[in-house]
């Protein structure tokens, strides 16, 4: 019998690799921050695709693991204590893994915690914000005829990048030459801002020089570009 056996999702999803860390997601910001934390790390993991275009993730076997019905969700068979354990929300997996794996996480107490203070600051900031411009720039939200919307999420997103883009000024990764969950959480956000949203005029994204350096780096890596791309779309 394996450890999965007892998560519902498995049904839907059957594992092929039971005794390897099982990925459930899609290749979105929220998703490849994930992917491309595990790519880092080496750590042996399965990935599903959970496809938005049929609502897999309001299935009954999603939401058994994750009842907020949002991608990316994981399953560690080899968990704490030597039990099995789910977990949902991006950063929270971030940093576990990192805890898990003894990288990606500075070791010392300081700057452990303003490691994830950055963390805190693309979840809190970065995601929702430059995820609220997709829409009003890019999705059905281009059509409102008002435009202070759109232009509030616009300004803030500039604010925001203002404030990484000072802050990286100097420094090889947001905490200085060590390479971090919180590049793995911020970075695939701003590839998608001026990417696949195209906001990188209406932003100004040519004004943060510091934050263009840093993802072109973050970009560069192997792990990344693999990551990127994991789960695979049909």
């Amino acid at each position: 019998m394996s450890a999965l056996d007892s998560f519902p999702i498995t049904k839907k999803w059957p594992a092929r690799h039971p005794d390897r860390l099982q990925l459930y997601s899609l290749p979105t910001p929220n998703g490849v921050k994930v992917s491309i934390a595990l790519e880092e790390t080496g750590l042996p993991y399965e990935p599903h695709l959970v496809r938005f275009d049929t609502n897999d993730q309001f299935s009954p076997e999603f939401l058994s693991l994750n009842p907020n019905n949002k991608i990316p969700a994981v399953i560690d068979p080899n968990g704490p204590d030597g039990k099995p354990i789910a977990l949902w929300e991006s950063g929270a997996i971030l940093v576990y893994l990192a805890s898990k794996t003894g990288q990606l996480l500075p070791t010392g107490t300081s700057e452990r915690y303003e490691t994830l203070q950055w963390l805190m600051f693309q979840m809190g900031g970065i995601g929702p914000m430059f995820g609220q411009l997709g829409f009003f720039h890019k999705f059905a939200g281009k059509d409102f005829e008002d435009k202070r919307p759109r232009d509030r999420y616009v300004n803030e997103s500039k604010r925001l990048l203002a404030v990484l883009n000072q802050h990286l000024k100097g420094r090889r990764w947001i905490m200085g030459k060590e390479y971090t969950i919180a590049d793995i959480a911020v970075f695939p956000w701003v590839r998608n801002l001026v990417g696949f949203y195209g906001a990188g005029e209406i932003v100004g994204f040519s004004d943060f020089p510091e934050v263009q350096r840093v993802l072109d780096t973050f970009v560069a890596r192997p792990a990344v570009q693999r990551g990127l791309t994991i789960p695979a779309r049909d």
